[in-house]
């Protein structure tokens, strides 16, 4: 699914007007009819509803929303937002049937507004803006924000909260923005809902679809988009019936230090369960005995320390190389990682306390050979960084940078992971839950992706389809067993489901 900027989506309304053709008022009646038809899903027609609207042409979908909950029996209070008396036109023509009708409580605000009573039970629709506003909302609107936010009113927004900016909030103010409990977005999601801290104002996000001209959507090239289970059925590589381990990747780990073997043990299990043909690992002397019984397939190459990753080890023969679960920060530890990483010329992995020293070590972010991957969760991009981002957009963008400047393939870990690639193309995964936020869970993803490289995917199919199954395998689990007491282990123990899910 591709997502567009606030000026593509006007684009897209405009060619569709054009090309199917429609006319831009029969146009917002289609979305209206969808709009109502969602919120009559969700609440009934003993619910008070009061509508915002404010004079554009979302203001214009929530007039004709309110006539059409009216029409339904609803008891419809709609307050219509003119200080400026301007009303684009379709908003003018909806103002006007919603007259009409004669079956609301129409009041338009030219100057001052007495606002409403808001009681627990009552729907608030929000159609005061949306994704054409490009700056934070002051005034008398965001007075009128506060006032709904601090209410015990549910609230539904139109296409997106009025307030929040469709892509970039860095510089918003967050009690200027409409805190809804759920979203009706048309058409598609926009980029400021996939990034976390923005869901606190958008709530459940439902996509309306109104049809919009998929010869535009086809054509229209983008900079994000949203990664799909289509995007991977019947494009896996399956095994030939006389095919041997040998033929089906030799993938190294260099994972684990004394006390953090868990780590090491996850990342192989996981490596282990994507289908590689071979796992060594490489880990200090003292988690032998754990590494042994606990992923007894695995072949182990034991440092000559006891307790730390202390020198860099032939490559040579390995298709894949994952380096960082569990590793520790020794700077001894550290000359090895960036030893391995300047010897190694298969594809590399980089995660946990890899990226660490990385971060402790600036200078040497310039020495990462061109194609390598780096998974960090925001924190540990952030030290990548030397410093905070100041919102989840602006991480986003210096994660891109980054991958754009560095040739290297990013993948910001969480909610919607962020997959940046070198051409500064974004692709989010939309698999994974709540319960996949616990210890070791990028140790599993660190696994995964490292057994795809080896067994012949390319570095953009192994992270996107790494992604995808980590969180899927983390959606199946928490559906059997919950999120609450879901664990990096339940991860991998569902890998097998995941897999046979995309195979089928």
């Amino acid at each position: 699914m591709k997502i567009f900027t606030a000026s593509q989506l006007h684009e897209l309304d405009q060619y569709t007007i054009e090309n199917e053709p429609v006319k831009s008022i029969d146009l917002m009646e289609r979305a209206a009819k969808a709009l109502t038809a969602a919120i009559m899903e969700e609440w009934t027609e003993h619910t008070p509803v009061v509508v915002l609207a404010g004079p554009g042409n979302n203001g214009g979908d929530a007039l004709a929303v309110a006539r059409m909950l009216a029409l339904a029996n609803y008891k419809v209070s709609v307050y219509l937002f003119n200080i400026h008396n301007h009303l684009s036109e379709d908003c003018s023509v909806n103002k006007q049937r919603l007259i009409d009708i004669k079956r609301v409580q129409f009041t338009e605000i030219t100057l001052n507004f007495e606002p409403p009573e808001l009681q627990p039970g009552t729907l608030v629709v929000d159609g005061l803006f949306g994704t054409g506003l490009n700056k934070p909302l002051m005034g008398g609107f965001a007075s009128l924000v506060k006032y709904v936010n601090q209410s015990q009113a549910k609230v539904v927004s139109i296409d997106i909260p009025s307030g929040l900016l469709s892509e970039d909030n860095t510089f918003n103010i967050g009690s200027h923005i409409m805190r809804a409990d759920l979203t009706l977005t048309i058409q598609q999601k926009k980029l400021a809902m996939l990034l976390a801290d923005c869901q606190q104002y958008t709530g459940r996000i439902k996509v309306i679809d109104i049809r919009l001209s998929p010869e535009y959507i086809r054509k229209t090239s983008v900079q994000y988009v949203i990664q799909e289970e289509n995007d991977f059925i019947g494009h896996l590589r399956l095994r030939d019936d006389f095919t041997h381990k040998g033929a089906m990747g030799n993938a190294l780990l260099i994972a684990g230090s004394y006390g953090m073997a868990g780590a090491a043990v996850l990342a192989t299990k996981a490596c282990l369960r994507s289908g590689v043909g071979k796992v060594t690992v490489h880990t200090p002397r003292r988690n032998y005995d754990i590494m042994q019984t606990s992923v007894p397939e695995a072949v182990l190459q034991m440092d000559h320390e006891e307790t730390i990753f202390s020198d860099s080890v032939e490559s040579e023969d390995f298709d894949a190389v994952g380096i960082g679960p569990g590793l520790g920060q020794n700077e001894n530890t550290a000359i090895a990682v960036i030893g391995q990483i300047r010897r190694t010329k298969c594809p590399v992995v980089l995660d946990a306390d890899a990226l660490n020293i990385l971060a402790n070590h600036q200078a040497w972010l310039q020495q990462l050979p061109p194609g390598v991957i780096l998974t960090p969760h925001p924190k540990e991009f952030d030290r990548l960084m030397g410093s905070a981002s100041g919102s989840c957009y602006e991480r986003l963008a210096r994660a891109r940078h980054m991958a754009e400047h560095l040739q290297c393939y990013i993948i910001l870990k969480g909610h919607y992971s962020a997959f940046c690639m070198p051409n500064g193309q974004v692709v989010f995964n939309p698999t994974g839950n709540s319960g996949m936020a616990t210890a070791g869970s990028g140790d599993v993803l660190t696994g995964i992706i490292t057994a795809l490289l080896a067994r012949g995917y390319s570095k953009t199919e192994a992270c996107q389809l790494g992604m995808y199954l980590h969180g899927l395998a983390g959606d199946m689990a928490a559906k059997k067993i919950g999120k609450e007491s879901l664990v990096a282990s339940d991860i991998i123990r569902f890998l097998p489901k995941a897999f046979m899910r995309l195979e089928d």
